[in-house]
C-alpha cells in the first residue's frame, strides 16, 4: 500500500471577500486549483467589524460551495427563495449549477466568528444543472470517538461512521478530527484522489519524511497515495478534505467557474440583463 507523504505546505495569505470580510485563502492563490478544489477560506476573528459586513447578495455559477460553521451563526437567502440560519457546528453543501443569488450574513454581532468555506468544481455535463442544496444541522453529523481522537464525519466513511454527503459524483471525504497529544490518525485514502489537510490548531506531523514544521492555519497538499498517517505534536484538529479530480480546463471569472472564456462571458451577460437565474 502506498504511503501519503505532503507534497506541500502553504501558508494561507490574509485577504478580504465580500463586504469586508477578513479571512485566510490557501487554495485559490496558490495553488489556483487543486482540482477538483478551486478555493479554500478560513474566515474567524473575535472581533465584529472583521466580519460584521458579511457577504452580500452575490452570484454563483457553475461551482459546488460547502460552508462549514465551527462557531458563530449565518443567516443565507437566496434567488430561489430559500433561507435559513446556519449555527455552530452545520454545514450547507451548495450546487450553483446554472445559477444562483444568494447572500450570507452573520446573525450576531457578538461573539466569535469561525468556519470555512470550500469551492468544488463541478463537470461540464453539470454545471448547467438546477441549484441544489444540502443542509446539515450539527446534530445530523455521526461522530467516531475514541480514546485518542474524535473523528466528525462530513462526507466519506471512517471506521463504521459515515456522512450524510451520499452519492456524490466526485465521491468526497470531509473530515474534521481532533487528535490527542502524542497519538496518531491512519486513514486510507482512495489512489485516484487529490487530498489536503487544513490544520486549525495545534502541531501535526504527516507520513514518515521528514518536512517542515506544521503549525496552526496550514494548508498541506498531499501526494497521491492509499495510506495516511498523523501524527500529533501537540493537541490537534485538523480538516481532512479528499476528492475525485475532473481534469477538464477550466475557466474562471470572479464567481463563475466554467470550461472556457466564452461560457464566462455568457455568464456575465446573463447576470447583467437579468436572465441569470433559470
Amino acid at each position: 500500500m502506498s504511503k501519503v507523504e505532503i507534497k506541500q505546505i502553504i501558508k494561507p495569505l490574509p485577504t478580504s471577500d465580500g463586504a469586508g470580510v477578513k479571512l485566510k485563502r490557501s487554495i485559490g492563490i496558490k495553488p489556483n486549483y487543486f482540482d477538483p478544489f478551486l478555493m479554500l477560506d478560513e474566515f474567524g476573528s473575535n472581533n465584529k467589524d472583521d466580519f460584521i459586513a458579511g457577504f452580500p447578495a452575490h452570484p454563483h455559477r457553475g461551482i459546488e460551495t460547502v460552508t462549514y460553521m465551527l462557531q458563530g451563526e449565518f443567516e443565507h437567502k437566496d434567488s430561489t427563495g430559500a433561507r435559513g440560519r446556519m449555527k455552530s457546528g452545520d454545514v450547507q453543501w451548495m450546487k450553483t449549477g446554472s445559477g444562483i443569488i444568494h447572500s450570507e450574513m452573520p446573525a450576531t454581532s457578538s461573539g466569535k466568528l469561525h468556519g470555512f468555506q470550500l469551492w468544488i468544481n463541478m463537470p461540464s455535463r453539470m454545471k448547467m444543472n438546477k441549484p441544489d442544496y444540502i443542509y446539515i444541522d450539527s446534530d445530523e453529523i455521526k461522530i467516531h470517538k475514541d480514546n485518542e481522537k474524535k473523528v466528525k464525519v462530513i462526507a466519506g466513511k471512517y471506521k463504521n461512521t459515515e456522512g450524510p454527503i451520499k452519492k456524490h459524483n466526485l465521491k468526497p471525504i470531509y473530515l474534521d478530527i481532533e487528535l490527542k497529544k502524542d497519538k496518531e490518525f491512519i486513514f486510507e485514502l482512495p489512489l485516484t484522489h487529490n487530498s489536503f489537510i487544513y490544520l486549525i490548531d495545534g502541531e501535526i506531523e504527516v507520513g514518515k519524511k521528514k518536512h517542515d514544521k506544521v503549525k496552526n492555519s496550514t494548508l498541506i497538499l498531499l501526494t497521491k497515495g492509499e495510506n495516511l498517517r498523523v501524527s500529533a505534536l501537540t493537541q490537534a484538529k485538523f480538516l481532512l478534505v479528499s476528492g475525485n479530480p475532473i481534469g477538464e480546463k477550466i475557466a474562471r471569472g470572479g464567481p463563475f467557474v466554467m470550461n472556457t472564456k466564452s461560457e464566462i462571458l455568457e455568464a456575465i451577460n446573463d447576470y447583467n440583463n437579468g436572465t441569470f437565474v433559470k
